[in-house]
């Protein structure tokens, strides 16, 4: 049967994809950090930085988190060719577009389906990031590209034109999904006034008391203190006798000084707002570049302008987007940590947030940044304006080395570096359970579980037939027991209730093992073998038999 055909993009290396080691998180309790004191019920203290390999990061994440982050948030490096210290920043585009396309992947299985992408990318490698997003999401789910202007001043010096914006690539998981109405700050309502102090704030009179549709319970006259009758409209009021008189009482709907009329306040905090505009270009609302480099400067006052951040982003952008994609309590993403923007600020949000960021800076701004939040000590970005003043926590992690190593003789053996614990927990990702030790020593076996009635056990013992003879005894005959271990003597097949397999040959063949670095940095690439002179670059085809 032929291929289907489809447009797709295409380059070298496009299908080449490897095959993950599913690791484990390793806490540090040093740079894990919370508040001192609880500032309220909803702080958020189970908040993930994790040092490492982003594409690793997400896979050990995977497992845990599928399907439940309701927001991903990265600004990944733009491939324009310009060097930062933080990155570099100008891969050959095939392999540019593969790092992302893997990325891109996982970040979907993440992603809730009423879950949202925002990519924040520029004209370099922009429209052949949203082909590849069109397809892993399909082009039904692209939502938008928003246009963000990001400088606050042109380029004088530019030959041909000044780039002042970005672009804000937006992709759903699913079709339908709808954004949050967004209603801008109080000064794009200047109608709405509270001369008398009203306790629920600025307010204005005007919209229409009477109902869309003629209900028979609407038609009442009303009854001024003065005395005057109030007839209402053709199709009767908004609401029955009960409810307008509850209304009255608390003066949201009040009468004319003659009586002759009633008038509602409607109240600012009642507007919905309007649907998010595409074009996102006052500077008071979503900020800009300069605005960020600013507020670096003020959580770092003693670092030097070499030691900021290169490229960070505003606070005020990422609250446009959680604003859009968001309520308070949801999960947002960031596999491209930065500066540490986006979890600072889903953080004054009342968001969880989970962030990932492979550089120094994780340690060197990231930690420290979102440690002056949790205190309090950060004045800038939006703390004013969602009156942040502290509290919360997050554990800081690390990735786990590989599971597997080659000993002086080239087998494949268990790193010396897993404890018996992590052995645990790192089988339990491989073979697809939950990793739940017991705390009954009488159910030492049970280390996870896949079912109510499954379970794993990890053990670098010999089993011998008793031993698991023994295990089959205490499993019993309505649960079934999953045995990992170096090797066993036992007949396998003489008890109904376990399952005996070796480490490591069940999972060698699953992983690469000893891969720890996926990552954007041109240094730790591997060499392509020679292609010919145009096989490297990215075109469009219809069912290209290399795709």
């Amino acid at each position: 049967m032929a291929k289907k055909q489809k447009l797709e993009l295409t380059w070298v290396g496009k299908d080449e994809r490897p095959k993950l080691e599913p690791r484990i998180l390793i806490e540090d309790p040093e740079k894990s950090y919370h508040a001192k004191v609880r500032y309220g019920k909803d702080d958020i203290f189970d908040n993930i930085l994790i040092k490492g390999d982003n594409l690793l990061a997400l896979k050990a994440l995977e497992q845990e988190y599928a399907g439940k982050v309701k927001c991903v948030f990265i600004d990944p490096p733009y491939n324009t060719g310009s060097a930062f210290p933080q990155y570099e920043d100008g891969l050959e585009h095939s392999i540019w577009l593969s790092l992302m396309k893997g990325r891109i992947e996982l970040l979907r299985r993440l992603m809730a389906d009423d879950g949202s992408l925002w990519i924040s990318i520029d004209d370099h490698e922009g429209h052949y990031l949203k082909v590849i997003c069109d397809e892993i999401f399909g082009r039904e789910n692209f939502v938008s590209n928003v246009i963000w202007k990001s400088t606050d001043n042109s380029n004088n010096d530019a030959k041909q034109f000044s780039t002042d914006h970005n672009s804000i690539l937006v992709y759903s998981k699913c079709p339908g999904w709808i954004s949050n109405k967004t209603r801008g700050d109080n000064s794009k309502y200047p109608h709405f006034k509270n001369p008398d102090d009203d306790p629920r704030g600025p307010w204005f009179d005007g919209n229409p008391l009477g109902s869309p549709a003629k209900r028979a319970n609407l038609i009442y006259d009303l009854k001024a203190p003065n005395g005057e009758t109030v007839s209402p409209p053709k199709n009767g009021w908004r609401w029955g006798k009960d409810t307008m008189a509850e209304k009255l009482a608390s003066g949201e709907i009040y009468f004319s000084e003659d009586g002759k009329r009633i008038r509602r306040r409607t109240y600012l905090w009642e507007q919905r707002g309007l649907p998010p505009s595409s074009l996102w270009i006052d500077l008071d609302e979503t900020g800009h570049n300069r605005q960020a480099k600013f507020e670096q400067k003020k959580l770092f006052p003693n670092s030097s302008k070499e030691e900021w951040f290169a490229t960070p982003k505003p606070e005020k952008l990422l609250n446009r987007i959680y604003e859009v994609a968001t309520k308070p309590g949801d999960l947002v993403l960031n596999s491209f940590a930065g500066s540490g923007t986006s979890g600072a600020v889903a953080h004054k949000l009342g968001l969880r947030w989970i962030m990932v960021e492979v550089g120094d800076h994780a340690e060197s701004h990231i930690l420290p940044r979102i440690q002056k939040v949790i205190d309090g000590e950060d004045s800038g970005g939006i703390t004013k304006d969602v009156n942040w003043q502290g509290g919360g926590g997050f554990r800081y992690y690390t990735l786990a080395p590989s599971l597997l190593e080659t000993d002086k003789f080239g087998n494949w053996v268990i790193s010396k570096n897993y404890n018996p614990a992590m052995l645990s927990e790192a089988m339990c990702k491989h073979m697809g359970f939950t990793y739940a030790p017991s705390q009954d020593a009488d159910e030492y076996w049970k280390h996870g579980y896949s079912t109510e009635s499954d379970f794993i056990y990890v053990t670098t013992q010999n089993l011998t037939h008793d031993a698991c003879k023994k295990l089959a005894d205490e499993v019993g005959k309505d649960w079934s027991l999953l045995i990992c271990c170096k090797a066993y003597s036992a007949n396998a097949e003489s008890f109904d209730n376990l399952t005996l397999v070796k480490i490591p040959t069940a999972i060698l063949a699953k992983c690469e093992w000893g891969q720890d670095d996926y990552s954007l940095n041109v240094e730790n690439l591997p060499m392509a073998d020679a292609l010919d002179e145009d096989d490297d670059l990215p075109l469009f085809a219809e069912g290209n038999d290399n795709a």
